[in-house]
């Protein structure tokens, strides 16, 4: 008996054993000099304490738009030789790299894949997700991007198989055809509750459809979310500008930084995720900003790329703990230092690595970080631009993480989850789930109050994912533990297929907490539980003093945390959730009107405007009224139905509340309200309704406007061609030679600010953001473009075309044809802008053909006539702009 247990016994260590080894290691004796770190080094100046080694160079990962590293030390490096502005089929791939013996150098790599344009990529287990551009074969031309996951069972770096494909058309084929995929769907990242989160750039998606069959279309950018088979896709968060990654960290937070919209002035936002939430862009950012969550900071321009939450514990505590953000404009990875301020955080931005063109980073379970560079692969990508480089603390001792499909016990993993970072614990829950066994032990993990918090956390969702409907006991018990309700309320509601089960006095109770994040959790979690009765707890929310919207024609503070607005903007979208139509009409005449008004905003429901009409005549308040007034106004139109005709510009509309709006059932009820009380109003007070008239566009001649119309865009005409033939240094010499003059000659700035008018640039750039917005915005360029980047991209506009601004052909139907550039447009009018500088307005529908031409509307050689002095001036005018 005994001695069949200790064989046994023996057996499993040796299973243990040769599962935890590796393909034989070769290792290479090439150390990678590209980039050459130690002159990268001084040049940059690195964090000292760290160690940053080269460890790919464009050999071998050419153009790296994103970058992943598995567990167990593989470097994913999704190749994008096509760029953000890129039409051609072909010119993407997947490299995995390999250092076995973690001494710093490759020592092999593999093709894992063909792909075009990968622009998301996540590594657990033995399964690659990838987010990419899908091509037609026929046309050549892009069809539209998918989310799909490749396997690797034998581990030999190659993907077995065709992928399988979890999410279709996550994108807008028509923008992707037309300008490329720099505001499309980008990076993926997988939280410790097991859904994938994609970060969907401003183009949004028409018809994204998963596994189950579900349909979403999304209007601008968000967070969308599903799980890793493919089903159960959703909508996380709503409103954001171009953003290109996410960072998650132990407890669920998500963190982004939305990408500068190109060419109007506006700046990066770093924000953090609150789920269900709306963080208004563009319809909503600047007039109705009380209806947002706002961001935590604006940190001017940029261009955010890839982010990570670092949560290791062999990191020196300096850079532990924190989202890190890359900046593509800025060069730069940040570290965003935050603090919990309610329900939310407040932050501060610090820079951390300085390295060219920045794209993406990750960090593997045995501490061990890498970055990619796009180092001038250029708008279109390049063959011979991009690398990779390690990073590591100075004195970290390196430990191999196993590969945890091959551990024989299943409470080997489930110890896994005990591990000090956030790597490991996300593949051991992986493993554990994939298993589906190892229960008993996570929860007793989940319960043990004298583990740190994010295994605890880790531990809660692993439980809820294994255990489905029969862990809801487990999971309502650990509510009534303070130090971890937030997770248990969030686990119970996060899986609608199950909550039908989950009782809610946890989260009833939970609104009475002191924790404004337990409060929060419990808000959302009754918005998806289902249950109408459930309303009249989230109408108790009070509404700050904060929920106030700016005055006409003014914009609010988009980018200033406000930590008492959460609680009743997530309560109202839980109402909006619930269409508890009947609760929030039943409150418009209580203590809890506030929060009740907000939410008819969203609600096109007959019942709800009748509502409000009778309760705009039972009272005698004229605050009140007016308050009804908005609500109705709000609801007089709705925003059309999305389908890909229209929508997206670098400078979309953002007047708001609406994009493009359709009449409903109850417009013309809506409006004949309206206009009686209008017509019984005395003069003096007639203003109200101009106001409602020109704040929502509403249309109803009668009333008037208040709104001022923006200035006209013409400004005097410019003759570039009397410009351009003088013939001076700079038209004499070759560009080579202009940018080893460059790095000679400082400049003046003071002396370029009058080069700039001379030359004509004013024509077609504006610099401040007061002024008419016409072609790419200089009042940032400073802090996007480099010194070497600006003079290229004027000596060669062709090749460094401001994104947005290539040019565009319109023909009318009436037979006119206008060429230029966009500066402004909506769903039914746009301005072109031509070469002289003269605005032309047209109506969409007058629209009969548009092109975007492959050159830039700016000619070569605007500065021959400029010696090197003069150039150089120029240069450093604009370089101040930031």
């Amino acid at each position: 008996m005994f001695q069949k247990i200790g064989i046994f016994l023996l057996l499993g260590l040796l299973v243990v054993s040769c599962g935890e080894d590796k393909v034989p290691c070769a290792p290479s004796g090439e150390v990678i000099d590209y980039p050459m770190a130690d002159s990268l080094a001084q040049a940059f100046n690195w964090p000292k304490d760290l160690k940053i080694t080269g460890f790919a160079g464009p050999d071998l990962t050419p153009s790296p738009a994103c970058m992943a590293v598995a567990a167990t030390g593989e470097v994913f490096v999704g190749v994008d030789m096509m760029g953000s502005l890129g039409k051609d089929m072909g010119k993407g791939f997947i490299k995995r790299l390999v250092d076995c013996n973690n001494d710093g150098v490759m020592d092999s790599y593999t093709k894992f894949a063909e792909v075009d344009n990968p622009r998301g990529i996540l590594p657990i287990g033995n399964q690659l997700f990838v987010l990419h551009t899908t091509f037609t074969e026929e046309t050549g031309k892009a069809d539209n991007m998918d989310l799909i996951v490749f396997e690797d069972l034998d581990n030999d770096g190659v993907a077995d198989g065709p992928a399988k494909v979890l999410i279709k058309n996550l994108s807008n084929s028509k923008y992707l055809q037309e300008r490329g995929t720099d505001h499309a769907t980008n990076g993926i990242q997988m939280g410790i509750d097991g859904w994938i989160y994609i970060a969907v750039g401003d183009f949004g998606f028409h018809n994204a459809t998963d596994r189950d069959g579900t349909q979403l279309t999304m209007l601008g950018g968000g967070v969308l979310r599903v799980r890793p088979d493919g089903t159960e896709m959703e909508v996380y968060t709503h409103g954001l500008r171009n953003i290109y990654d996410v960072a998650i960290d132990p407890f669920m937070n998500i963190f982004t930084r939305g990408n500068t919209n190109d060419g109007g002035g506006w700046n990066i936002r770093f924000s953090h995720q609150m789920q269900t939430g709306e963080y208004g862009y563009p319809m909503l950012f600047k007039h109705f900003t009380e209806e947002i969550i706002p961001g935590l900071v604006d940190v001017g321009g940029g261009s955010g790329t890839g982010a990570l939450f670092m949560n290791d514990d062999r990191w020196p505590e300096k850079y532990n703990n924190v989202p890190m953000m890359a900046d593509w404009g800025r060069s730069e990875l940040y570290i965003h230092r935050v603090t919990e301020d309610k329900a939310s955080f407040t932050q501060n931005e610090e820079k951390f690595i300085k390295l060219p063109q920045i794209t993406d980073l990750d960090v593997d379970a045995a501490g061990v970080m890498y970055l990619s560079a796009w180092d001038g692969a250029g708008y279109s990508g390049s063959p011979d631009k991009g690398y990779i480089v390690r990073v590591t603390p100075e004195n970290l001792e390196y430990r191999a993480f196993p590969q945890v499909e091959n551990i024989y016990w299943t409470n080997n993993v489930v110890n896994l989850l005990k591990s000090g970072n956030a790597k490991s614990r996300l593949s051991a829950q992986y493993e554990l789930i994939k298993r589906g066994k190892g229960a008993s032990g996570v929860l007793k993990l989940a319960k043990d109050s004298s583990l740190p918090l994010e295994v605890r956390s880790a531990a809660i969702f692993t439980y809820a994912q294994l255990t489905g409907a029969s862990g809801i006991n487990d999971l309502v018990s650990l509510t009534k533990d303070s130090a971890v309700q937030e997770f248990a309320l969030r686990a119970l509601a996060d899986r609608k297929g199950i909550v039908e089960n989950v009782p809610s006095e946890p989260f009833i109770e939970a609104l009475k907490s002191d924790s404004d994040r337990v409060k929060a959790a419990a808000i959302v979690g009754l918005g998806r539980l289902g249950r109408k009765d459930l309303a009249k707890h989230l109408l108790e929310v009070p509404v700050p003093s904060s929920f106030k919207a700016p005055t006409l024609g003014s914009e609010g503070p988009h980018a200033t945390p406000n930590s008492d607005i959460l609680l009743p903007h997530l309560a109202v979208k839980a109402l909006v959730a619930l269409n508890a139509e009947d609760a929030v009409v039943e409150a418009l005449n209580t203590k809890n009107k506030d929060l009740a008004l907000w939410a008819t905003r969203y609600m096109h429901s007959p019942k709800v405007v009748d509502g409000l009409i009778k309760a705009y005549g039972e009272t005698n308040d004229e605050v009140v009224k007016e308050k009804i007034s908005n609500s109705l106004a709000r609801l007089y139109h709705q925003e059309a139905p999305y389908d890909t005709s229209w929508w997206w510009s670098t400078r979309p509309d953002t007047h708001g509340p609406y994009y493009k709006t359709v009449d409903w059932e109850y417009t013309s009820v809506i409006g004949d309200f309206l206009t009686k009380e209008w017509e019984n109003t005395p003069e003096d007070k007639k203003d109200l309704y101009a106001e409602l008239n020109s704040k929502y566009r509403l249309g109803i001649e009668e009333f008037g406007i208040l709104e001022k119309r923006e200035p006209k865009e013409d400004m005097p005409i410019v003759d570039f061609d009397k410009i351009k033939n003088k013939k001076g240094q700079v038209g004499e010499a070759s560009i080579e030679d202009i940018m080893i003059a460059l790095k000679q000659i400082k400049g003046d700035p003071e002396s370029g600010k009058k080069i700039y008018a001379s030359q004509g640039c004013f024509a077609c750039h504006s610099i401040s953001a007061d002024e008419v917005m016409k072609g790419p915005f200089m009042g940032q360029i400073g802090s996007i473009m480099n010194r070497e980047q600006i003079a290229e991209s004027i000596l060669k506009p062709n090749a460094s075309i401001s994104q947005g601004f290539s040019t565009v052909k319109i023909e009318t139907k009436g037979g006119d044809i206008h060429v230029g550039f966009v500066t402004k447009e909506s769903a039914s009018d746009l301005t072109i802008r031509n070469i002289a500088g003269m605005a032309t307005e047209l109506k969409v529908a007058d629209i009969a053909e548009r092109e975007e031409l492959p050159t830039s509307m700016m000619p070569a050689g605007l500065v021959n006539s400029l010696s090197y002095e003069e150039f150089a001036s120029l240069i450093a005018f604009l370089e101040q702009q930031k």
